[in-house]
């Protein structure tokens, strides 16, 4: 008889920390790029993304792999547009009962959590060949890594381009402005979060040369 799989042994572990760095959605995988460069800007907007995100990906991840041995093969792509689209809805309607003001900065980029690349990717790739817990703990792994690079991004663009971390006036409290220093423009602008977007990257594989030689 086959022994029963605990709910933390190491395969499971691994789904829920490998996304954290290297599986990396992000920065390995090179998903979910369009939200990253979108909402990055100043962290609040990019921490309710991860969390939004977060809540599609585990819930939806659960509901595919309980329903998986009953989708049919042709359908199955828009069972799981249905169910990721119920989810969003969802989402977006508590955002807006919640915290109004960042619903509206995070504008379409809520709804089109619908068509990103790394929840369609795990609900196709795990979710439907697993059992729900390691699916629920490969969707927190996932956004897990999706949103630590959003937080990052977003902490240094908000920092460097308004002086703030989280609207908190940093630059000015330090008195940093007093001595000339000029608010970096660029910043805030959808390019530059794609140099950071390298940059990590590089930073990351240079830690981990492995990922490089396995290719």
């Amino acid at each position: 008889m086959k022994e029963k799989e605990s709910l933390f042994s190491p395969r499971n572990l691994k789904s829920l920390t490998g996304p954290l760095s290297a599986g990396n959605p992000v920065i390995v995988l090179v998903l979910g790029i369009c939200p990253t460069l979108a909402v990055t800007s100043q962290m609040k907007p990019a921490i309710v993304m991860s969390l939004s995100v977060m809540a599609v990906l585990s819930i939806g991840n659960v509901i595919i792999s309980l329903l998986r041995n009953t989708i049919p093969p042709r359908i199955r792509i828009i069972v799981q547009l249905t169910v990721i689209a119920a989810l969003v809805i969802l989402v977006d309607q508590v955002l807006k009962a919640y915290v109004f003001e960042v619903s509206q900065k995070l504008s379409v980029f809520v709804g089109l959590i619908i068509t990103n690349c790394i929840i369609m990717g795990r609900l196709e790739a795990f979710a439907m060949a697993n059992k729900p817990w390691p699916s629920f703990l490969d969707g927190i792994g996932n956004s897990l890594g999706f949103g630590f690079i959003l937080i990052i991004l977003s902490f240094f663009r908000e920092l460097l381009g308004a002086g703030t971390v989280y609207g908190y006036p940093v630059f000015e409290k330090i008195g940093l402005y007093s001595t000339g220093y000029v608010d970096n423009g660029l910043m805030s602008k959808a390019p530059m979060a794609l140099i950071l977007v390298g940059i990590l990257i590089w930073i990351h594989r240079s830690f981990n040369k492995d990922l490089i030689e396995s290719k």
